[in-house]
C-alpha cells in the first residue's frame, strides 16, 4: 500500500508541476502544441531526450538483455554518444535552417510529397506496430511484477498484463495527447532526474545487498563470480557481435539518434542551435553513464536470482522489489510510467502536420489540425493497446526484438534522408525507389531467416542493415547519374530560429567521442 500510495502521490505532483508550467503556451497553433513554441533550452532538451529514450523498452529491454549476456550489449548505450555528436554538428543545424516540425517536412522540400507521405507512413505504422507496443508491454511488466498485481487482483499474469497495459495506455494517452509536447517536455525533465537518482539507487542498493552493505565489496564479489558477464566482445554467438559494431550498429543508432521523429522532436523544439547542441551535447556525455542504469542492474539480478527467472525481461523490476524499500518502489514506478507518457506526443504530430495537413484538408485551420492529430493519436494508442501483449510472445526478448523489426524503416529513411542532405541532383523517383527496395529486401530477409532456411544460414540483421544501406545509396546515386533533377536543391533559411552554432560543439564532440572509446575498450578481454 506504501508503494502504490508514493506511485500515485508522485505522478500527480508531476502532472500539476507540468500544469502550471504550460498554461501560457498557446496550444491552439502547430508550434505551441506540436514543438512547445520553439521554446526548449539544453537542460529541458537533454532531460526530454534522455527520458524518451529511457522509457521502459529501454532500461526493461536492455537489462534483461544483459541479464542474459552480460556486459557485451552496452554498445547500444556507449555508442549512441556517437550518434549524437554526428547529430549535433550535421544534422540538427540543418533541421533548424530549414525550420522543421517533423523530419519528413524536409523530404517534400528536397524530393516531393508523396515520398514525404511514404515516410511519415513508415514511422506511423513503425509506432503503431513496433515502438508503442514496446512501450506499453514493457512498462506494464515492470508495473505487473513491481506491485505484484497477479496477486492483488487474483488474476493470472497473462490477466495482469493486459490490465496494466489498457490503464497505462487510456491515462497516458489522455496526459500526451491533449497535453502538448510542452506538458511532456517539462514532466520529461522532471522524470528525468527521478530516473537518473532512481536509476543509479538500483544498482547501488543491489550493490551493497551483494557485498552486506558495502558498494566496493559487492561490485568485487559481483566481478569475481560471473568474470564472463564483463566481457564488451563477447563471441560469434552474442546478439551484438564486435563486427557489428563497424556495420549496421553505428547506422542503426544514427537513424534513431538523428531521424527518428520521437528523440529528434525535442531537438526541432530548440529556441537556437545553440542550446540544441547544448542539450544533444549533455545528453551524449549522460549516455556514456547509461550503462549503470541500463546493463549493470541485469548483471546484477543474473548473480541475485542465479539465473532462476523464467523471463529474462523481468529481471529489472525483479530487482527493484529485492532491493528498493516499498516507498522506493512506488517513486520508481512513478518515474517509469513518465517515461512510458513521453513516447506517446510524436506520433500526433506526424499525422497532423504530414498527413491531415496536405492529403485530406490542406486548408485546414491550426486548429484543426491539432484536433484531428488528437484524434489519430486516440486510434493509435488503443491499436497499440491491442498489440503490446502480443509481444510476450517474441522469441528473442524484448530488445532483440525491437532492434532487428525496426530494420524494416530504419536503414530505408536514414539512407534517403542522409543522401538528401548530401547531394544536390538526386531526384525524388530514387528516394521512393530506395525506400520501396530497402523495405522489401528486408522483409525478404525476416522472411528467409524465420520461415525458410533459419538465422544460422543468414548474416547477423546488422550486417544485413549495412549492406541494404550500400545498396540504397548505390540504387539512388545511378538514377541520379540517369535522370538528375532539373535544378540542384539548395537549403533554404527559414529564419525561424538563430542558427548560429555553439562556438565550444566541436571540441566537446571529439571529448565526448574519446571517452566513449575510452570506456569500450577498457571492458574489453
Amino acid at each position: 500500500m506504501i508503494g502504490i500510495l508514493s506511485f500515485v502521490g508522485f505522478t500527480a505532483l508531476v502532472a500539476i508541476i507540468a500544469y502550471f508550467a504550460t498554461r501560457s503556451t498557446d496550444e491552439t497553433t502547430s508550434d505551441g502544441y506540436f514543438l512547445g513554441g520553439r521554446s526548449l533550452t539544453a537542460g529541458v532538451i537533454a532531460g526530454s531526450v534522455l527520458l524518451t529514450n529511457l522509457s521502459t523498452e529501454q532500461i526493461v529491454g536492455l537489462n534483461g538483455s544483459a541479464y542474459s549476456e552480460g556486459i557485451l550489449v552496452m554498445a547500444w548505450e556507449t555508442l549512441a554518444a556517437l550518434a549524437i555528436v554526428v547529430t549535433a554538428l550535421f544534422l540538427l543545424p540543418r533541421y533548424l535552417k530549414g525550420g522543421l516540425t517533423t523530419v519528413p517536412q524536409f523530404l517534400q522540400t528536397r524530393f516531393d510529397r508523396t515520398t514525404k507521405s511514404i515516410v511519415s507512413g513508415l514511422f506511423l505504422s513503425g509506432y503503431m506496430v513496433i515502438f508503442l507496443p514496446i512501450v506499453l508491454y514493457s512498462g506494464s511488466l515492470a508495473i505487473s511484477t513491481m506491485f505484484d498485481i497477479p496477486g492483488m487482483l487474483g488474476v493470472s499474469d497473462t490477466a495482469a498484463l493486459w490490465i496494466c497495459v489498457w490503464g497505462i495506455g487510456i491515462v497516458g494517452s489522455i496526459y500526451a495527447i491533449f497535453g502538448g509536447l510542452k506538458a511532456v517536455a517539462v514532466s520529461d525533465t522532471i522524470n528525468a532526474i527521478g530516473l537518473l537518482i532512481g536509476g543509479l539507487m538500483i544498482p547501488v542498493f543491489g550493490l551493497m545487498a551483494i557485498g552486506d552493505g558495502d558498494i566496493l565489496a559487492g561490485l568485487t564479489t559481483l566481478v569475481d563470480s560471473n568474470p564472463e558477464k564483463f566481457d564488451s566482445i563477447g563471441g560469434p554467438d552474442a546478439s551484438v557481435p564486435f563486427s557489428t559494431i563497424f556495420t549496421g550498429m553505428m547506422l542503426v543508432q544514427l537513424f534513431y539518434w538523428g531521424t527518428n521523429q520521437a528523440i529528434i522532436q525535442r531537438a526541432l523544439a530548440a529556441k537556437n542551435l545553440k542550446e540544441g547542441q547544448k542539450g544533444l551535447m549533455l545528453a551524449a556525455f549522460i549516455k556514456i553513464l547509461g550503462p549503470i542504469i541500463v546493463v549493470l542492474p541485469g548483471i546484477i539480478a543474473w548473480h541475485m536470482f542465479q539465473g532462476n527467472l523464467d523471463n529474462a525481461d523481468q529481471a529489472y523490476p525483479a530487482l527493484v522489489n529485492e532491493v528498493l524499500p516499498p516507498v522506493l518502489v512506488g517513486f520508481f514506478a512513478a518515474v517509469l510510467f513518465g517515461a512510458i507518457l513521453s513516447s506517446l506526443n510524436s506520433s500526433v504530430t506526424l499525422f497532423g502536420i504530414d498527413i491531415y495537413k496536405h492529403h485530406f484538408n490542406p486548408e485546414a485551420s491550426e486548429i484543426e489540425v491539432v484536433k484531428k492529430g488528437k484524434t489519430f493519436g486516440i486510434f493509435i494508442a488503443i491499436a497499440s493497446m491491442f498489440i503490446a501483449p502480443l509481444i510476450a510472445n517474441a522469441p528473442q526478448g524484448l530488445f532483440g526484438y525491437l532492434q532487428e523489426v525496426n530494420g524494416c524503416y530504419s536503414i530505408p529513411i536514414l539512407t534517403i534522408v542522409v543522401v538528401g542532405y548530401l547531394s544536390k541532383k538526386i531526384p525524388a523517383i530514387a528516394a521512393k525507389v530506395a525506400l520501396f527496395s530497402g523495405v522489401g529486401l528486408y522483409l525478404v530477409y525476416l522472411g528467409l531467416k524465420y520461415f525458410v532456411v533459419g538465422e544460422d544460414a543468414l548474416p547477423h540483421y546488422l550486417h544485413v542493415m549495412a549492406i541494404l544501406f550500400v545498396m540504397n545509396i548505390a540504387i539512388m546515386w545511378i538514377i541520379g547519374r540517369v535522370k538528375p533533377r532539373k535544378e540542384d536543391f539548395v537549403l533554404q533559411h527559414t529564419k525561424q530560429v538563430d542558427i548560429s552554432p555553439w562556438k565550444y560543439v566541436l571540441p566537446v564532440g571529439i571529448g565526448i567521442c574519446a571517452l566513449v572509446i575510452f570506456v569500450y575498450v577498457y571492458f574489453a578481454q
